[in-house]
Order: C-alpha cells, then sequence, then structure tokens
C-alpha cells in the first residue's frame, strides 16, 4: 500500500470513500505527534498550553518538557488511492477527556493503542474501552530512547490478546507511523477474512 504525498495536498475529486482510524492511549505518549508526521495535510490541532491549572491533574509522570496537551482531537487525512481517503482522530489522553472516546471511535473501522513502556497503566483504559466495544485494534510501543522491556514483556504486561498485534514504532518518523497504519489494516483484512472462513 503506497501514501499518497504532498505539501498541500487538496482532496480529490475522485475521492468516494472515507475510512476512519483512531490513535487513543494515555497522556502524552505522542498521539499527537503521530497523526503530525503521517499526515498529508497540515493536521487540525486542538493542543493548548499546560498552565498551573492542570498542575495534579494532568500529570505525565517522569515524561518531562511536556508544555502542550490535546483538549478535543487531532485529525489528518491519508489519500489511498484516487478513490480513498484515510481520516486520522488522535483521542485526547487525559483521563477528564475519556468521554470524548465513544464519539471518536463511532464509524471508526479500528484504532492504534499508542503506549509508553515507562507508562503501561496509562494504556489499560485505552485497551480495556475497546475490547468493550468489540472494536479492532493493534498496538503500537512509541520508542522513547532505548526500551527497558522486551515486546513480549509489554504484551504480558497489558494482558493482550495472541491475536492483537504488537509493534514498535518512532512516533516522529513518517515511514514507522505509516507502518504502524498498515499493520492496522493488515490487521483489519485478516479478521474480515477470518469471519468470512468461518461458517
Amino acid at each position: 500500500m503506497d501514501f499518497a504525498t504532498s505539501d498541500r495536498a487538496p482532496l480529490r475529486d475522485t475521492a468516494a470513500d472515507g475510512l476512519k482510524i483512531v490513535i487513543v492511549g494515555g497522556f502524552a505518549v505522542g498521539k499527537t505527534t503521530m497523526v503530525r508526521s503521517v499526515s498529508e495535510i497540515r493536521p487540525l490541532s486542538t493542543e493548548e498550553a499546560m498552565t498551573q491549572a492542570g498542575v495534579g491533574i494532568d500529570e505525565a509522570g517522569n515524561v518531562g518538557g511536556k508544555s502542550t496537551t490535546t483538549v478535543a482531537f487531532d485529525f489528518g487525512r491519508i489519500t489511498l488511492d484516487e478513490r480513498l481517503v484515510l481520516y486520522l482522530f488522535g483521542a485526547p489522553g487525559q483521563e477528564r477527556f475519556w468521554f470524548v472516546w465513544d464519539q471518536l471511535f463511532s464509524g471508526s473501522l479500528g484504532a492504534v493503542v499508542l503506549v509508553d513502556s515507562r507508562r503501561l497503566a496509562d494504556s489499560w483504559y485505552a485497551i480495556d474501552r475497546l475490547e468493550h466495544r468489540g472494536a479492532p485494534f493493534i498496538v503500537a510501543r512509541n520508542k522513547f530512547g532505548e526500551p527497558a522491556h522486551s515486546l513480549a514483556q509489554v504484551r504480558d504486561a497489558l494482558d493482550l490478546s495472541p491475536d492483537v498485534p504488537l509493534v514498535d514504532c518512532d512516533a516522529r518518523d513518517r515511514e514507522s507511523s505509516k507502518a504502524v497504519l498498515v499493520g492496522l489494516v493488515e490487521h483489519l483484512y485478516a479478521l474480515s477474512s477470518a469471519r468470512e472462513a468461518t461458517p
């Protein structure tokens, strides 16, 4: 699958079908960064500066240097071919914005759960919500330095089903983020094929 790229990519007149994918995860795991790195348009972002009012509420644990936070969602777009367009929605990670998630999940093909292995507990809610909805998803560990744990250890810690793909990525890198999205599409295709094969 090849992604069309352009600095200023207008939506083609031939575009007929829009596909929706949601990127979720805990606070400060790189969801906005992933949308920015892979979108062919300048993403719509609802990032706001973090202020003293958020101290004790929007804590990023041992993640330093974070000065902004998403307060609604991020939105990006990728043209797949002349007819198909992929819309990306990055969900806010803070607990106080979780009510937005169900609306973002509505009509989506599936989701990417982005995780930081230094703060795996922050990802449990996202995985729980997707499992509760029966929504297909893959998990992508965003690399923050050299990982201290193997992917197998991360899988065990998150108690992931064996059929849920778990991959490494660098959300800052377009090719790496693109590979995550391709992995999700391949997972969706495999699930669809398995359903069709079931009598």
